[in-house]
């Protein structure tokens, strides 16, 4: 589902510079914060189940640590490079910046496919992930959580590997731990919700109801269920789901007469986000290409994916009915069709301020950890709405009060408080 056409990094820098230009960033500091701090690239061997030797290549990517430890999910994934890594890295600096989180940026990945492997395979993995960067990871450096197809289970693996080469108990070393594993409560469903926080908040400065409001998600894996769960709950219409089928390798897009039911879909997933096409086709749903959930006439496009899926090649395929794009996923929009949503009037929900959310809850697992004291889910979702609906409306005023694109005013909020910190700290 991703488009090869665009390089992330070389998007993520672009996004930047031209923020940079804006506030009047100096030359030392713009070339300091545009590139990675540090990056590790090896190799992990693992013996699969029939006995042979598979290399895997695996990365970690610290962009910048001034205001923290590097914090940052593990992606599993195929199609996985260096430059993508290097971009979730940098937009994890933003992100944690405008959530006003004391923590930097980095990014982990591992080429491979866990839908392909066991999962003895996947543990031997996650296992030699831990052994490679043993030195590098860790509650005061950088701490990995959960990505593109990791899970609780994977983090927990990572974990168990890392403490005992440390011989001790470093619960904080690691987020997205399973629940009873010094896990928090409201992890699962935070980085889902976060984006509704964020997109109910909007909507109610703009004076329209929720209820009178209809959305098409594209993914439906932890993140666009949990949104779409709450979008639904607060009275809106899901009009459309796309998500990727590993079974046929192709991606579809679901819909139903009356809107989609996000729990008889969940129902029907599997642990990578995969629709049974069959069990929906025989519960009423209308099955269609995987990019329709573009075309549907919406008031609201919820990408959340993989990177580069609005493009200038698709934009003229979006209803002239959306006025609201809540990015869901990092960097599903490319630069260069910024400025068509800018001039449609369309509001951009950017990402790194809209699914703050993960990374908001895996900093008060880290808190949590380093207490050894655990709060409620209730307690952990007031903190995260309040969390995120503070840094909409500091993104959202700015906008308004300099007339300027929202993403290039979460922007500035982000990109300031990082160079203050590079600054104060005498980096540059």
């Amino acid at each position: 589902m991703a488009n090869t056409g665009y390089n992330p990094f070389e998007n993520a820098q672009t996004q930047f510079d031209g923020v940079a230009e804006k506030i009047g960033l100096d030359a030392d500091m713009r070339e300091f914060l545009r590139q990675p701090m540090k990056e590790f690239h090896f190799t992990i061997p693992v013996k699969m189940d029939d006995g042979t030797t598979k290399t895997f290549k695996g990365y970690r990517i610290r962009h910048n640590d001034a205001r923290g430890p590097g914090k940052g999910g593990i992606r599993f994934h195929p199609e996985e490079t260096a430059d993508t890594v290097r971009a979730l890295s940098m937009w994890m600096t933003w992100k944690c910046a405008v959530a006003d989180i004391p923590l930097g940026g980095g990014k982990g990945g591992v080429v491979c496919d866990p839908r392909e492997m066991s999962m003895g395979e996947q543990e031997r993995l996650c296992r030699g992930y831990a052994r490679a960067l043993y030195n590098n990871i860790g509650p005061f450096c950088d701490v990995p959580a959960p990505d593109v197809m990791t899970t609780g289970q994977h983090m927990l693996w990572i974990l168990d590997e890392y403490e005992t080469l440390a011989g001790a108990r470093f619960p904080g070393m690691i987020t997205g731990k399973p629940v009873g594993m010094g896990g928090s409560m409201g992890r699962t469903e935070a980085t889902g919700y976060g984006v509704i926080y964020t997109l109910k908040e909007l909507l109610k400065c703009e004076k329209i109801p929720v209820c009178d409001t209809s959305a098409s998600f594209q993914g439906f894996g932890n993140v666009a269920e949990y949104a779409a769960r709450m979008y639904s709950q607060l009275g809106g219409k899901v009009a459309a789901i796309s998500c990727w089928n590993q079974k046929d390798k192709t991606a579809y897009t679901f819909k139903k007469s009356g809107g989609c039911d996000v729990e008889e879909l969940a129902a029907i997933k599997d642990k990578f986000g995969s629709i049974d096409t069959d069990k929906a086709r025989s519960l009423g749903y209308e099955i269609s290409d995987g990019d329709n959930w573009l075309k549907e006439d919406v008031d609201i496009l919820v990408p959340c994916a993989l990177e580069n899926q609005i493009t200038p090649a698709v934009f003229g395929k979006i209803s002239k009915k959306v006025k609201v794009i809540c990015e869901g996923a990092n960097g599903p929009t490319t630069p260069d069709c910024d400025p068509l949503i800018k001039d449609a009037g369309i509001i951009m929900l950017p990402d790194f301020l809209c699914n703050a959310g993960g990374v908001t809850c895996s900093y008060f697992e880290q808190v949590q950890c380093n207490m050894n004291y655990f709060w409620d889910r209730a307690e952990v979702l007031e903190k995260l709405e309040y969390k995120m609906t503070s840094a909409f409306r500091a993104v959202y005023d700015l906008a308004k009060a300099q007339n300027v694109y929202m993403r290039d005013a979460a922007y500035m909020i982000a990109i300031r408080r990082v160079a203050e910190a590079v600054e104060m700290r005498g980096w540059v």
